[in-house]
């Protein structure tokens, strides 16, 4: 227990004489009189400074005021603020700074006491942050080398009908690629989406998602899935996030977070007006709003297309002369050996191929990737993570 209120300036007093006296190391004086060792020098120090005065309570009050705010300059603050009620201090200041650079602004500190004096500043829950564990698999260090997809959660519009957006970023950038309603949550509403995407933004090397439909499977070779094997052809690597891990698409959950805030509450009257609420925030989003990440620039002025085209076609995938070659039938399985082996039904109609291992076992393969291994002796499955290889023949991703 502390020193009590009554006692506390006699309890410094002997604390002082006690280390005067030497009686004890530091350590065991600031433990006898429950104190930090910390405090413990500061009281010694102020004594050595100012004695007996020095162990007086003092004024925990600014000695200098701060300058007051130019009314120009408050004004320019509060006027964006209500038009960004969802933007901090950092992000007003960026903004203003680049559309009237010839005023001195003040600090983000200084900013957020106006806030709060104005009533406009809401209290936020801060989450704990742990970036050892919550850092992504593909760190992207240029645009289009990873893209993040997700479904943003479901509300009703105004008639209460219901609206679930569907949104696509580049990683590097933040660049809000796309954010669409969709009808139902299907493989064919997303694969629409990102084919447009394809077409119009070129390829990503990599697309981040969670482990739900129609992105990966719990049951499939690799969490393979029809949308997946789709990815794989156009040798984009499906980038999952661990189960129940939500923090490693932090980016992109962010991002949800404002959409939520600056679209949804309160919603459009229609899912037709909540599009376009969805359109003129994604514009202003990309073009407007300054990312303390990306050094308080816009998406916009980082991402730039894809070298990497969307084929017209995709040509037959040819495996290396040592790869046993084969077709996957309409219920999943393989011919090896005269017997049906089970891979997987997202792979029906593909040809896979199977590539002998130093351990005598069989690397199953589609295209470029490890789906599985085969044991030689009992023909069973041994079930592996999907594990992208160097490529073993060019990419057919070309028109």
């Amino acid at each position: 227990m502390g020193w009590a209120v009554e006692s506390v300036m006699n309890q410094r007093l002997c604390f002082i004489a006690a280390c005067l006296r030497a009686e004890e190391p530091m350590s065991a004086l600031c433990l006898r009189f429950a104190i930090s060792r910390k405090t413990g020098y500061k009281w010694l120090h102020r004594y050595g400074a100012l004695g007996v005065a020095g162990l007086a309570d003092r004024s925990s009050a600014r000695h200098t005021m701060s300058p007051m705010m130019e009314v120009d300059v408050s004004d320019a603050l509060l006027a964006l603020r209500q038009v960004r009620p969802t933007w901090g201090p950092r992000k007003l200041l960026a903004r203003l700074e680049r559309d009237k650079p010839g005023i001195k602004w003040p600090a983000a500190s200084t900013v957020g006491d106006l806030l709060k004096r104005e009533g406009l500043s809401e209290l936020r829950l801060r989450r704990s942050h742990e970036p050892s564990r919550a850092r992504p698999q593909i760190e992207p260090t240029a645009p289009n080398e990873s893209w993040a997809a997700d479904f943003k959660g479901w509300f009703r519009t105004g008639n209460g009908v219901r609206c679930e957006p569907f949104t696509v970023t580049d990683g590097y950038s933040r660049y809000l690629l796309a954010c669409r309603a969709v009808p139902r949550t299907t493989a064919a509403e997303v694969k629409a989406i990102l084919t447009e995407l394809f077409i119009s933004h070129g390829l990503p090397r990599a697309l981040r998602t969670d482990n739900g439909s129609p992105f990966a499977s719990r049951t499939g070779l690799g969490g393979l899935t029809g949308f997946s094997v789709w990815l794989l052809k156009l040798d984009i690597w499906p980038d999952r996030i661990a189960p129940g891990r939500p923090d490693q698409n932090g980016r992109h959950e962010r991002m949800h977070r404002t959409l939520g805030e600056d679209t949804a509450h309160p919603p459009a009257k229609t899912v037709v007006a909540q599009q376009a609420k969805f359109d003129i925030w994604r514009n202003d989003f990309n073009a407007n709003r300054p990312h303390e990440a990306l050094a308080q620039r816009c998406p916009a002025e980082l991402y730039q297309s894809s070298a990497r085209r969307y084929p017209e076609t995709i040509r037959v995938w040819d495996y290396p002369a040592d790869h046993h070659v084969r077709p996957v039938g309409s219920s999943g399985n393989i011919r090896w050996r005269d017997e049906a082996v089970y891979v997987s039904e997202a792979l029906r109609g593909e040809m896979i191929g199977l590539a002998r291992r130093d351990d005598g076992h069989w690397a199953i393969r589609f295209r470029n990737f490890d789906l599985a291994t085969l044991d030689a002796e009992t023909n069973k499955i041994r079930r592996s993570g999907l594990i992208r290889l160097t490529p073993v023949a060019s990419t057919e991703t070309a028109a």
